[in-house]
């Protein structure tokens, strides 16, 4: 599953490529100019330069509300980028906030929260510092699952979701930690592209392509309770994604027209 999920992703954001880098550039402009304002505010007026980064994370997580809605049609094989992205943002725009919420921790939790706490030089401040930190992990490896399973179970409210992704991770933890390594690898490539490629949005696909697979085989365990949850026949439940991907290949992604 891992060795298909990777031939999924990586061929979704190359079919979808241009359509990936137009977003991202969408993201720099806003990550470039949220960084020059808010130290340009800092030094004038502290509190304004956090109140300008917050103000950013918000508007992100709106953007990604709709680039995730992108995502979900790229998963899908379709091509509506700029309608989904409009109709995204409009749809989830509750998702999007509760995304803030989390986004905003996690910010303030590594900046401020656990710095404040180690400070104290005591075993107290050491425990609570170190439940930050956990809870920092968790919220690390279920963020990626958020987007993707707003698009798969609409009919979820912003925090069903949320607990939902805590399951995912608890349930499939192999597969996270696998996940985790891909993204950390693509934030490298992203620095080395300048964040056009993969970038945020390709990021983005790839969590809507994994959550994708794995929620064949909760279709399958749903289908068949007394199954082994350990021995998941991925063969058969990727047949008809890999039929959708076909045989692909380097030269015929260079040179398409000849295939």
């Amino acid at each position: 599953m891992k060795g298909f999920f990777i031939k999924k992703a990586f061929f979704d954001g190359w079919d979808n490529l241009i359509g990936l880098v137009i977003f991202n550039l969408v993201y720099i402009a806003l990550f470039f100019l949220a960084f020059w304002a808010s130290t340009q505010l800092g030094l004038i007026l502290p509190a304004a330069g956090y109140a300008l980064v917050a103000l950013s994370l918000l508007i992100v997580s709106v953007l990604m509300g709709g680039t995730a809605s992108v995502a979900h049609s790229y998963s899908d094989y379709k091509r509506d980028s700029w309608q989904s992205f409009i109709s995204g943002i409009r749809r989830n725009i509750r998702h999007s906030l509760l995304h803030f919420v989390f986004l905003l921790f996690a910010v303030s939790n590594v900046a401020l929260i656990i710095p404040f706490y180690l400070a104290y030089g005591n075993i107290f401040g050491t425990v609570i510092a170190v439940l930050m930190i956990w809870i920092e992990v968790a919220v690390i490896l279920a963020l990626p699952y958020y987007f993707p399973l707003m698009n798969l179970l609409p009919a979820d409210r912003p925090l069903k979701t949320a607990k939902k992704c805590l399951i995912v991770v608890g349930d499939n933890m192999g597969f996270t930690l696998f996940y985790l390594v891909y993204n950390l690898i693509c934030t490298v490539l992203s620095v080395f592209t300048l964040g056009l490629v993969p970038g945020l949005s390709g990021m983005q696909l790839a969590a809507q392509d994994g959550m994708k697979l794995l929620m064949l085989k909760y279709d399958y365990l749903e289908e068949n309770p007394d199954a082994d949850r350990k021995h998941i026949p991925w063969d058969e439940l990727l047949y008809d994604e890999r039929e959708k991907v076909g045989p692909r290949s380097l030269k015929s992604m260079i040179f398409p027209w000849k295939y």
